[in-house]
């Protein structure tokens, strides 16, 4: 688990995980279609997607749990055809939502027990245990119980079981949905800086947050009905998504008329197979003739330093937009106020509907 220098930025040259024609099928049912996908060592990789829409089954598949009526492809992980290894064979870390701990074990024998299910020499194992548990901050714990520990604790141990290995690939299966708000932020940072402390490790995270994709991974893959939506930065899919699917699930996006944005004249203007999609905070209210755009604020929400404030547009009444902008020292504006909206050319995105 020794840390070494973080290669450049972008997927990593050196094999990490590779997927080929991946089908598969339960029933008539196709969860995953056809599906290529390369994952650099090294890399964070996050897998959004809703329910059913194939993100766990990918996981599932390069754990080498998945059982189908149909399944086609490969699977290359570290230079290794794993695609018929059974799964106790393939050096992965497993962490899934339940932590799945041992209750009558300490956290030692938790953390222990890949190492003495490989039948290593008591020293070693005890070395890799106590390397794990510093790793995850829990160097003091090692003869505590599981039910004695946190939520949080008990998921730090489950990743040092999950780490104590050394695995080619760590595979986290919505590994923050059972964390309150504000631990789940916590732990959130605590997995950013573990990868920045292992930089060769390759990780896959399946989560329905598009939080822990914008601050955990390199790149995000969102998957929609068992094929990728969009795969690039967290950044590139917010700023630059392919369709309104995406653009709305990585989060707000006010998606229009192109009519109601470009002006006559512009060939925009006339565009029918596209919307117009800006982001709440690309919006700057401005008094009434200041900006492109009129209307009525409809309503407003203050959530502490922000505000969430829709506004009824005169060129598109039936489609209020949204505005979100941090809480200043004036007044908050007042529901029924006419007002224009500003924005920026660069702040609108033509997306496939």
């Amino acid at each position: 688990m020794s840390a070494l220098p973080k290669e450049a930025h972008g997927v990593h040259s050196t094999p990490g995980v590779h997927i080929d024609r991946l089908t598969v099928r339960f029933g008539t049912r196709t969860v995953l279609d056809d599906l290529s996908l390369r994952i650099g060592r090294g890399e964070f990789l996050t897998v959004l997607g809703r329910s059913g829409c194939g993100k766990t089954t990918l996981l599932r598949f390069i754990a080498g749990f998945v059982k189908a009526d149909a399944l086609a492809g490969t699977l290359t992980v570290a230079g290794r055809d794993l695609t018929h290894v059974l799964p106790h064979q393939r050096n992965l870390g497993l962490l899934f939502q339940s932590y799945a701990l041992f209750p009558h074990l300490s956290v030692f024998d938790n953390v222990a027990f890949g190492l003495r299910a490989r039948k290593l020499k008591a020293g070693e194992v005890a070395r890799r245990v106590a390397d794990a548990l510093k790793l995850v901050q829990l160097s003091d714990a090692g003869h505590v119980m599981p039910a004695q520990l946190s939520g949080g604790m008990q998921q730090r141990v489950a990743l040092a079981r999950a780490l104590v290995i050394e695995p080619d690939v760590l595979l986290l299966d919505e590994p923050l949905s059972a964390l309150d708000a504000n631990l789940r932020a916590s732990v959130r940072s605590e997995l950013k800086a573990l990868h920045e402390r292992l930089p060769n490790l390759t990780i896959v995270c399946v989560t329905h947050d598009q939080d822990d994709a914008l601050v955990l991974s390199d790149r995000t893959l969102l998957m929609r009905d068992g094929r990728i939506a969009q795969l690039g930065a967290p950044r590139e899919l917010y700023d630059a998504p392919n369709d309104a699917f995406v653009a709305r699930y990585l989060g707000a996006a006010n998606l229009l008329p192109p009519r109601v944005v470009y002006p006559v004249g512009d060939a925009r203007h006339e565009e029918r197979e596209r919307l117009a999609c800006i982001r709440p905070e690309r919006f700057t209210i401005v008094p009434l003739g200041e900006g492109p755009l009129h209307g009525t604020i409809a309503s407003v929400e203050w959530y502490g330093a922000a505000l969430s404030i829709t506004v009824a547009l005169d060129a598109s009444p039936d489609e209020p937009v949204l505005v979100t902008t941090q809480r200043g020292h004036s007044r908050m504006p007042d529901k029924g106020t006419r007002v224009s909206l500003r924005f920026e050319a660069d702040d609108v995105v033509l997306v496939r509907s």
